[in-house]
């Protein structure tokens, strides 16, 4: 079939780690062109690629089958909207908009112009994340009563990127980092009951929040949902616990280093794990008490441009459906909710 011609809305960090490569070895997909304001950084990479000064005339580009929103979080829903209305394929990195009525809006639109809507929530294909879905999915511990899942990291200084240290919709940590431990939960475990939430910012010189814990409620089981910039030792990213036993497993971030490295996905070892980064499993199995350490299954973000792929060719679904990102966002709100009022909140 002939490959799909796909569009990036920039070329900054997330355009050449977590997009371009993947699309460069998926023979379905051509990186065809890049919006790019100032600096032209695309062509020393990819030199087939075109370059646009303005999204309006990337989007007037016919050749183009689909395009990829990784801009910031405030522009997600405006430039969606646009290509969606250009007759494109949407992709929009997480969070899916910055409220849910934008979602809607969207979602409704991609219907009307029959396009495909996605949300690129990569870390559903990390190896840490595949592995405790594995263990949840073959009952290795029970029935789960409790989980706890961390986002933490160090980091004393603001980042360079001031779209997400300024006070405006869609920033703070809760929506960057949050949206991947929301999406994940609600992945392995479906719709809470009920939320509560404490959302701070504890580094002095932060004007966003940098510190969130999020409870999500369930009829006989708790998610615990965690993220600090003031984590200097790391504990565990998983853990959780059933009627049967216990999972834990270190929070890897095995493909965003090696792509950062400059290394293409196209070797048999990609998103391998290291043996220390095993999960330990201390359950009870056919009557003994095991304890022992699981290897991790691989990771591998080019699943979901796979699934992508097909969804376009073959109409297939989405890897990642609107409705799932909207979801997200709908939590998030409600996390504030309860943060802003110190109450719990239903899901409604």
């Amino acid at each position: 079939m002939t490959p799909i011609n796909t569009a990036l809305c920039s070329f900054g960090m997330s355009g050449w780690v977590f997009h371009a490569p993947f699309l460069q070895v998926h023979p379905g997909f051509n990186l065809y062109a890049v919006w790019e304001r100032s600096k032209k950084l695309a062509r020393e990479k990819y030199p087939s690629v075109k370059s646009f000064d303005t999204l309006d005339a990337m989007l007037n580009d016919d050749a183009i089958e689909l395009v990829i929103v990784n801009t910031p979080n405030y522009t997600h829903f405006e430039f969606a909207k646009k290509a969606l209305l250009a007759g494109k394929h949407v992709v929009v990195e997480k969070p899916f908009t910055s409220n849910s009525k934008e979602g809607n809006e969207l979602i409704q639109l991609a219907t009307k112009q029959e396009r495909k809507l996605s949300v690129y929530q990569n870390r559903r294909y990390d190896s840490d994340y595949k592995t405790i879905r594995k263990i949840i999915q073959e009952k290795l511990l029970g029935d789960i009563v409790e989980a706890e899942f961390h986002f933490d990291r160090y980091k004393e200084e603001l980042s360079p990127k001031l779209h997400k240290e300024a006070p405006g919709p869609g920033t703070g940590s809760l929506y960057d980092l949050g949206s991947h431990l929301i999406d994940q939960a609600l992945q392995l475990f479906g719709d809470p009951t009920d939320i509560f939430a404490d959302i701070q910012h504890m580094r002095p010189i932060s004007k966003v929040d940098d510190y969130f814990e999020v409870l999500l409620y369930y009829p006989r089981l708790r998610v615990r949902l965690k993220s600090s910039y003031q984590v200097r030792e790391p504990i565990s990213g998983y853990v959780i616990h059933g009627s049967k036993g216990s999972f834990i497993k270190p929070k890897t971030d095995v493909q965003e280093a090696m792509l950062q490295a400059g290394n293409i996905p196209d070797k048999p070892d990609w998103g391998t794990e290291p043996d220390s980064e095993k999960g330990l499993l201390h359950t009870e199995k056919d009557g003994k008490i095991i304890r022992e350490y699981v290897p991790s299954l691989k990771g591998n973000y080019g699943e979901y441009y796979e699934w992508m792929f097909n969804a376009i060719r073959n109409n297939k679904p989405v890897p990642v459906s609107a409705e799932d990102g909207l979801k997200v966002v709908r939590v998030i709100e409600t996390a504030y909710q309860s943060s802003q009022k110190k109450m719990v909140f239903p899901f409604d």
